[in-house]
Protein backbone atom coordinates (compact mmCIF):
# COMPACT_ATOMS: atom_id res chain seq x y z
CA UNK A 1 0.00 0.00 0.00
CA UNK A 2 1.20 3.40 -0.75
CA UNK A 3 0.09 6.61 1.71
CA UNK A 4 1.33 8.67 -1.76
CA UNK A 5 -1.75 7.52 -3.72
CA UNK A 6 -4.63 6.12 -0.63
CA UNK A 7 -6.17 8.35 1.60
CA UNK A 8 -3.17 9.15 4.44
CA UNK A 9 -5.57 8.94 7.29
CA UNK A 10 -5.86 5.18 6.69
CA UNK A 11 -2.10 5.14 7.57
CA UNK A 12 -2.23 7.03 10.51
CA UNK A 13 -0.32 5.46 13.84
CA UNK A 14 -2.98 6.80 16.00
CA UNK A 15 -6.36 5.67 14.08
CA UNK A 16 -8.62 3.29 15.90
CA UNK A 17 -9.58 0.18 14.60
CA UNK A 18 -12.93 1.38 13.81
CA UNK A 19 -11.93 4.74 11.82
CA UNK A 20 -9.06 2.24 10.18
CA UNK A 21 -12.30 0.09 8.80
CA UNK A 22 -14.32 3.21 7.88
CA UNK A 23 -11.58 4.27 5.73
CA UNK A 24 -11.41 1.05 3.88
CA UNK A 25 -15.23 0.85 3.59
CA UNK A 26 -14.72 4.04 1.54
CA UNK A 27 -11.33 2.90 -0.76
CA UNK A 28 -13.01 -0.38 -1.33
CA UNK A 29 -13.98 0.38 -4.95
CA UNK A 30 -10.84 1.03 -5.72
CA UNK A 31 -8.97 -1.03 -4.06
CA UNK A 32 -8.20 -4.11 -5.98
CA UNK A 33 -7.64 -1.37 -9.09
CA UNK A 34 -5.24 0.79 -7.02
CA UNK A 35 -2.91 -1.94 -5.61
CA UNK A 36 -2.91 -4.44 -7.98
CA UNK A 37 -3.24 -2.80 -11.86
CA UNK A 38 -1.76 0.70 -10.76
CA UNK A 39 1.12 0.22 -8.07
CA UNK A 40 1.37 -4.16 -9.25
CA UNK A 41 2.09 -5.13 -5.41
CA UNK A 42 3.72 -8.46 -5.72
CA UNK A 43 2.42 -9.37 -2.11
CA UNK A 44 -0.44 -11.55 -2.50
CA UNK A 45 1.53 -13.52 -4.91
CA UNK A 46 4.63 -14.04 -2.53
CA UNK A 47 2.47 -14.39 0.16
CA UNK A 48 0.16 -17.81 -1.46
CA UNK A 49 3.66 -19.61 -2.77
CA UNK A 50 5.43 -18.94 0.19
CA UNK A 51 2.34 -21.11 1.47
CA UNK A 52 2.77 -23.41 -1.47
CA UNK A 53 6.44 -24.17 0.00
CA UNK A 54 5.40 -24.30 3.66
CA UNK A 55 2.49 -26.78 2.70
CA UNK A 56 4.44 -29.02 0.62
CA UNK A 57 3.07 -32.73 0.22
CA UNK A 58 -0.26 -32.14 1.48
CA UNK A 59 -3.05 -31.87 -0.82
CA UNK A 60 -3.89 -28.41 -1.70
CA UNK A 61 -7.96 -28.94 -1.76
CA UNK A 62 -8.11 -30.54 1.68
CA UNK A 63 -5.99 -27.92 3.91
CA UNK A 64 -7.52 -25.51 5.73
CA UNK A 65 -6.59 -21.61 5.48
CA UNK A 66 -7.33 -18.54 7.44
CA UNK A 67 -6.70 -14.75 5.56
CA UNK A 68 -6.37 -12.64 8.30
CA UNK A 69 -7.19 -8.50 7.43
CA UNK A 70 -8.35 -10.10 4.05
CA UNK A 71 -9.49 -6.92 2.53
CA UNK A 72 -10.92 -8.13 -0.82
CA UNK A 73 -9.40 -11.40 -1.23
CA UNK A 74 -6.12 -10.85 -3.47
CA UNK A 75 -4.59 -13.34 -1.69
CA UNK A 76 -6.64 -15.90 -1.47
CA UNK A 77 -7.46 -14.89 -5.03
CA UNK A 78 -3.76 -16.01 -5.49
CA UNK A 79 -4.68 -19.16 -3.03
CA UNK A 80 -7.06 -20.17 -5.60
CA UNK A 81 -4.92 -20.34 -8.95
CA UNK A 82 -2.22 -22.60 -6.94
CA UNK A 83 -4.95 -25.11 -5.76
CA UNK A 84 -6.33 -24.04 -2.63
CA UNK A 85 -10.17 -24.19 -2.28
CA UNK A 86 -10.60 -24.41 1.40
CA UNK A 87 -10.30 -20.27 2.60
CA UNK A 88 -11.98 -18.04 5.30
CA UNK A 89 -11.46 -14.80 5.90
CA UNK A 90 -11.37 -12.17 8.54
CA UNK A 91 -11.74 -8.34 8.32
CA UNK A 92 -12.12 -5.50 9.99
CA UNK A 93 -14.21 -3.67 6.86
CA UNK A 94 -17.62 -4.67 6.04
CA UNK A 95 -17.31 -3.16 2.67
CA UNK A 96 -13.80 -4.90 2.03
CA UNK A 97 -15.48 -7.99 3.00
CA UNK A 98 -18.78 -7.26 0.99
CA UNK A 99 -16.35 -7.41 -2.74
CA UNK A 100 -14.60 -10.67 -1.39
CA UNK A 101 -17.91 -12.21 -0.91
CA UNK A 102 -19.33 -11.58 -4.55
CA UNK A 103 -15.40 -13.48 -5.97
CA UNK A 104 -16.79 -16.86 -4.54
CA UNK A 105 -13.50 -17.02 -3.05
CA UNK A 106 -14.63 -17.77 1.31
CA UNK A 107 -16.49 -21.01 2.58
CA UNK A 108 -16.57 -18.56 5.59
CA UNK A 109 -16.31 -14.77 6.08
CA UNK A 110 -15.19 -13.20 9.70
CA UNK A 111 -15.91 -9.36 10.23
CA UNK A 112 -14.03 -8.49 13.12
CA UNK A 113 -10.80 -6.89 14.83
CA UNK A 114 -7.70 -8.76 14.90
CA UNK A 115 -5.84 -8.35 18.33
CA UNK A 116 -5.91 -9.39 21.70
CA UNK A 117 -9.50 -9.93 21.10
CA UNK A 118 -10.64 -13.71 20.87
CA UNK A 119 -11.66 -14.43 17.07
CA UNK A 120 -14.84 -16.62 16.73
CA UNK A 121 -12.56 -19.32 15.79
CA UNK A 122 -11.46 -22.68 17.87
CA UNK A 123 -8.28 -23.95 19.00
CA UNK A 124 -6.38 -25.62 16.55
CA UNK A 125 -8.67 -25.37 13.43
CA UNK A 126 -6.41 -23.76 10.00
CA UNK A 127 -3.71 -25.70 8.60
CA UNK A 128 -2.22 -22.25 7.77
CA UNK A 129 -3.07 -18.58 8.23
CA UNK A 130 -1.52 -15.73 5.47
CA UNK A 131 -1.67 -12.74 6.77
CA UNK A 132 -0.23 -10.05 3.45
CA UNK A 133 -0.18 -6.42 4.26
CA UNK A 134 -1.92 -5.86 7.52
CA UNK A 135 1.42 -5.11 9.17
CA UNK A 136 1.45 -1.19 8.46
CA UNK A 137 1.37 1.71 10.74
CA UNK A 138 -2.40 1.89 12.17
CA UNK A 139 -3.14 -1.76 11.66
CA UNK A 140 -1.97 -4.64 13.09
CA UNK A 141 0.40 -4.67 16.63
CA UNK A 142 2.71 -7.74 17.96
CA UNK A 143 -0.31 -8.58 20.35
CA UNK A 144 -2.41 -10.18 17.65
CA UNK A 145 0.40 -12.85 16.98
CA UNK A 146 -0.66 -15.00 19.92
CA UNK A 147 -4.21 -14.91 18.84
CA UNK A 148 -3.43 -16.21 15.08
CA UNK A 149 -1.09 -19.30 16.73
CA UNK A 150 -4.12 -20.59 18.75
CA UNK A 151 -6.27 -20.89 15.41
CA UNK A 152 -3.54 -23.00 13.61
CA UNK A 153 -3.08 -26.62 14.47
CA UNK A 154 0.23 -27.76 15.30
CA UNK A 155 2.53 -28.48 12.75
CA UNK A 156 0.86 -25.70 10.77
CA UNK A 157 2.08 -22.31 9.76
CA UNK A 158 1.63 -18.77 9.87
CA UNK A 159 2.51 -16.69 6.66
CA UNK A 160 3.23 -12.71 7.08
CA UNK A 161 4.15 -10.82 4.61
CA UNK A 162 4.36 -7.13 4.09
CA UNK A 163 6.69 -3.44 3.12
CA UNK A 164 10.12 -4.43 4.75
CA UNK A 165 10.46 -0.79 5.47
CA UNK A 166 7.74 -0.86 8.36
CA UNK A 167 9.83 -2.91 10.14
CA UNK A 168 11.91 0.61 10.78
CA UNK A 169 10.21 3.05 10.36
CA UNK A 170 6.90 2.50 12.11
CA UNK A 171 6.80 2.85 16.21
CA UNK A 172 4.75 -0.10 16.80
CA UNK A 173 7.33 -2.74 14.62
CA UNK A 174 10.59 -0.97 15.34
CA UNK A 175 12.58 -2.94 18.04
CA UNK A 176 9.26 -4.69 18.34
CA UNK A 177 7.81 -6.90 16.46
CA UNK A 178 10.83 -9.02 15.43
CA UNK A 179 11.76 -9.42 19.04
CA UNK A 180 7.81 -10.38 19.76
CA UNK A 181 8.10 -12.75 17.50
CA UNK A 182 11.34 -14.37 18.83
CA UNK A 183 9.60 -14.35 22.66
CA UNK A 184 6.90 -16.50 21.22
CA UNK A 185 9.80 -18.50 19.83
CA UNK A 186 11.58 -18.75 22.77
CA UNK A 187 8.23 -20.30 24.85
CA UNK A 188 7.96 -23.02 22.53
CA UNK A 189 4.44 -21.57 20.93
CA UNK A 190 6.17 -21.36 17.47
CA UNK A 191 9.48 -21.66 15.23
CA UNK A 192 10.73 -19.46 12.68
CA UNK A 193 10.88 -21.36 9.15
CA UNK A 194 12.19 -18.49 6.93
CA UNK A 195 12.79 -14.72 6.88
CA UNK A 196 13.08 -13.34 3.37
CA UNK A 197 13.45 -9.94 1.70
CA UNK A 198 12.14 -9.62 -2.05
CA UNK A 199 12.63 -6.70 -4.28
CA UNK A 200 9.44 -5.12 -5.53
CA UNK A 201 6.94 -5.42 -3.29
CA UNK A 202 5.72 -2.32 -5.10
CA UNK A 203 7.63 -0.06 -7.26
CA UNK A 204 10.88 0.34 -5.30
CA UNK A 205 9.92 -1.09 -1.99
CA UNK A 206 11.00 -4.15 -0.68
CA UNK A 207 9.12 -6.65 0.91
CA UNK A 208 9.38 -9.12 3.60
CA UNK A 209 8.16 -12.47 4.03
CA UNK A 210 8.01 -14.78 7.29
CA UNK A 211 7.29 -18.44 7.82
CA UNK A 212 6.30 -19.66 11.42
CA UNK A 213 5.43 -23.34 12.29
CA UNK A 214 3.16 -23.80 15.31
CA UNK A 215 4.40 -25.43 17.74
Amino acid sequence: MSEEKTTPEIFDPNSTNEMTAKYYDNWSAGYDEEIITELQCSGPRVCAEATVKALDGLSRDQVRIFDVCAGTGLCAEELLKLGFTHIDAVDGSQEMLNLAERKQIYQRIICDFVGINRLDVENDTYDAVVCCGAFAPGHLKEDCLPELIRVVKPGGFIIITFREEYLYIVENYKDKLEPAMARLEDRGLWERVRREVFPKYYADKNGINYVYKVL
